[in-house]
């Protein structure tokens, strides 16, 4: 390696061929180092990065990892995902080779992550972004292993306790809501579909179809870099369409025949997300109800229809989830006195079998 200087501007540059993925030799040329020493450097990155060698530092691993990942998630799942790793991962493995980072490294990690005092659910997503990166590394580059899955976890996937409204709960808040209509008809439409607040904004006048009672999920409304964009669902299986009951049906076009002017491609709940998260603490303030997240009002509507006989299956298709252990998660938190009911209704079975 080889390092120049660029005596007119004062700084450093490099100029070296290499091959490419392709097998193509190129010449690269990177000039506006401060000192040769930098330069070097920048050139030892790129050629590591260049030979896929597992002897690369990690930091330069995952920049690969983050421009692949950028073709294939959504800009708002890369944007999490860029904040978690920049802030809990680089600055404590950057600059180690990730070929050499082992198990006892990541528990040494696991232990100053966890100093953090953070949310057990957002320990675990933590794990899961180190996590991703070596399975990238193992799948696509021929790593041995991944020394995840040797420390072991961190965190757990679900909540010790998870936060939702009763119906009484609900209507004692929704009242409050009746002076705003478009916050009415929001919370309204949270509660008895269960979908997304992302989901929920973007929903357009054509998506309701009063004639089948249904509300059609194929978009989400997200807040990236300062500016509402409408994006994909989060997963295939968000993408749905779920029948809606006479109630909920009734406000809809009662709603809609109050906008003027109003067109099929205009959003049905045309604020922000911001603005839904400060009209939810208004109401419980003014309401009384226990303080919940307005994510929770699915867990609300996941309580209501279980408790109305809906089986996790059911619940999934209307929730979108894309896996039913998910629902089964949620269904184990709201609903926790089913299996002191199984076991009466057993006890009754056997009494009856006495007689």
């Amino acid at each position: 390696m080889a390092a120049y200087k660029d005596e007119e501007r004062g700084t450093w540059y490099v100029s070296f061929h290499y091959t490419d993925w392709t097998g193509a030799n190129k010449r690269k040329m990177k000039r506006g180092f401060a000192t040769r020493k930098d330069s070097l450097e920048w050139e030892h990155h790129f050629l590591a990065q260049q030979s896929e060698n597992m002897d690369m530092p990690f930091g330069d691993f995952v920049a690969i990892y983050l421009a692949d990942m950028e073709k294939r998630l959504r800009e708002s799942t890369m944007i999490s995902k860029r904040y978690i790793i920049n802030l809990k991962i680089l600055p404590y493995f950057k600059d180690k080779k990730i070929s050499e980072i082992s198990a006892p490294d990541i528990r040494k990690w696991q232990t100053e992550i966890m100093k953090g005092n953070y949310a057990k659910t957002y320990l675990r997503s933590i794990q899961e972004q180190l996590s991703a990166i070596f399975n990238y590394a193992v799948k696509y580059f021929d790593l041995r292993k991944n020394p995840c899955h040797v420390a072991g976890g961190m965190g757990k996937h679900t909540a010790d306790e998870m936060d939702f409204w009763t119906l009484e709960e609900f209507q004692q808040f929704i009242e409050t809501m009746m002076n705003k209509r478009v916050s009415y008809m929001g919370f309204m439409i949270l509660y008895w579909t269960g979908i997304r607040l992302g989901e929920m904004l973007a929903l357009t006048v054509e998506d309701v179809d009063i004639e089948k009672k249904t509300l059609r999920i194929n978009k989400s409304l997200q807040r990236i870099k300062g500016r509402d964009v409408v994006t994909e669902p989060k997963t295939p299986r968000s993408k749905r369409v779920i029948t809606i009951p006479d109630l909920l049906l009734d406000d809809i076009k009662d709603y809609i025949g109050s906008l003027y002017g109003v067109r099929p491609t205009d959003r049905l709940i045309p604020v922000t997300k911001t603005f839904m998260e400060h009209e939810i603490k208004r109401g419980i303030h003014e309401s009384g109800v226990k303080d919940i997240h307005i994510h929770c009002l699915r867990h609300s509507h996941t309580a209501l229809i279980a408790s109305l006989g809906a089986t996790p299956v059911e619940a999934a298709e209307r929730l979108g989830h894309e896996k039913v252990q998910t629902t089964l998660n949620i269904y184990s938190h709201v609903m926790p006195g089913r299996h002191e009911e199984i076991a009466d209704k057993l006890d009754q079975a056997y009494k009856e079998m006495q007689e």
